[in-house]
């Protein structure tokens, strides 16, 4: 898993608005997707993209020699959104191609928010998110607040990291 607070991960960079497309068929992965947020976020650069390496040989931006052509294809993207009433970021949504799990992608996504932030980065999450939550802790944030029906399903914990 990546240290947030090591090196940047070259597999991620700012959005563009070339990956709109792609990143707009990632959202289909996530519990309650925001597509006006997420089309704000893409038209004024606010997030951040995962990109496919030499290893993503179905990927159609790996070029012939095995290497990725610029930009690489997008398997992640997260969308960090100004906090509303302090200084600091919250990360309204994060999330990697289900093909691309478990290779530290969403933690170097979530580097980059951090890093990018002035002030605490805030984000919620489901309870029965168990992977999204192993993930949060291990990367420094700490649940600070439950919002009761957050959710259609339930309610949101709350994570903040300083």
């Amino acid at each position: 898993m990546t240290d947030l607070d090591g090196p940047s991960d070259p597999r991620v960079r700012p959005i563009r608005p070339a990956d709109a497309d792609r990143v707009r068929s990632l959202q289909r992965h996530l519990r309650e997707p925001s597509s006006d947020l997420l089309e704000y976020g893409i038209a004024i650069g606010s997030g951040f993209v995962s990109v496919a390496d030499a290893r993503a040989a179905d990927d159609a931006d790996v070029t012939e020699d095995g290497s990725v052509a610029e930009g690489g294809s997008v398997v992640g993207y997260a969308l960090p959104v100004d906090a509303p009433t302090r200084s600091g970021s919250h990360l309204a949504e994060l999330v990697v191609d289900p093909a691309f799990r478990r290779e530290g992608r969403a933690s170097g996504l979530l580097a980059a928010v951090v890093d990018g932030a002035d002030g605490p980065v805030t984000l919620q999450a489901h309870p029965d998110n168990d992977a999204a939550l192993a993930l949060y802790e291990a990367c420094g944030f700490d649940v600070v607040d439950r919002r009761p029906d957050a959710y259609v399903d339930g309610d949101a914990l709350v994570l903040r990291r300083e």
